[in-house]
């Protein structure tokens, strides 16, 4: 029965880790009301979530985010997150919202024709019923894989043998090869048995399908120090923070590479950064002691390398 998975909660650490959020995002974006602000979160707002960083990803702002938000909640049942019950998407830096499959205009509510020129050449080209038929196979086909990839989530999160949550993230892979969360979440899945060798390459298929996904890269980085291999850790690390400068976790693992290479102020460069985006956590105190050995070493010993 699907209902009892609604009231499974998922821990602000596991929601940052799935979705790649910093701590001080998510912390803003529950300031914002964008979504419940408490200690743990339900499979709704993982879905609010998804949303919400596919729309950063897109560089749509804060103030157009909480101005669509506000306002479509008008339009929805009372206590349900537009995030959730709409799609809304980025059109350029413009907010588009789609319910039941017309496009709303997401401050007045109005179904709207926002044809653009592409849209408008392939009406007056009066598209074949194969070509309509294609698209609409292609829609199902994502959403059967969105299903399987959901239903992979829910199964880890419930402690389901391990051997059910593979095959639903294999299905969801397997219907939908461009679906680079779950080829990261099976990834994962094999990272934590340490099965290196399919940790590898489920990792590698999610860089392939998505280069710009800056968690597949932040998990091999994790993978290859867990094998010693420092220069291909550090290779990925640094990929990650090209894409999200300000990738915490990254930072952090950087940082500790360029210490246990000898390049400590290399490291301390990546400590301050971790800093000044996780100030108050107990792994900012770890930075602040690991700051504090680089400077007595150099004290005791002077400066070693830049």
């Amino acid at each position: 029965m699907p209902a009892p998975a609604i009231q499974q909660a998922y821990s602000r650490e596991e929601v940052r880790r799935r979705l790649g959020v910093s701590k001080r995002q998510l912390e803003s974006w529950e300031k914002q009301n964008f979504l419940s602000s408490s200690g743990s979160f339900s499979f709704s707002d993982i879905l609010a979530l998804r949303t919400l960083v596919g729309l950063r990803k897109s560089n749509v702002s804060s103030v157009q985010i909480r101005k669509a938000i506000l306002a479509m909640r008008k339009h929805v049942r009372q206590g349900e997150n537009p995030l959730t019950e709409l799609r809304i998407y980025s059109q350029g830096k413009k907010l588009e919202v789609q319910f039941a499959g017309h496009k709303m205009e997401p401050i007045s509510g109005q179904l709207v024709l926002d044809f653009d020129q592409a849209e408008i050449s392939k009406l007056l080209s009066f598209p074949s019923q194969a070509e309509e038929s294609k698209a609409a196979q292609t829609m199902r086909t994502r959403r059967e894989a969105e299903h399987w990839f959901e239903k992979g989530l829910d199964l880890e999160q419930s402690g389901a043998p391990i051997e059910d949550v593979i095959a639903a993230y294999e299905k969801a892979a397997v219907i939908d090869p461009t679906s680079a969360g779950a080829l990261v979440n099976l990834g994962t899945v094999y990272f934590n048995g340490r099965h290196w060798q399919k940790a590898e390459e489920y990792y590698r298929k999610a860089v392939d399908v998505d280069p710009e996904y800056a968690l597949a890269h932040f998990n091999l980085g994790n993978l290859y120090d867990e094998r010693g291999d420092r220069a291909a850790a550090l290779s990925h690390y640094v990929d990650a923070i090209r894409i999200r400068p300000r990738y915490a976790d990254a930072h952090y693992n950087i940082a500790l590479l360029y210490q246990a290479m000898g390049q400590p102020l290399k490291a301390v460069r990546h400590w301050k950064t971790y800093l000044t985006i996780d100030p108050t956590s107990a792994w900012a105190a770890i930075a602040r002691r690991e700051m504090a050995k680089i400077k007595e070493a150099a004290i005791l010993h002077g400066p070693r390398q830049s």
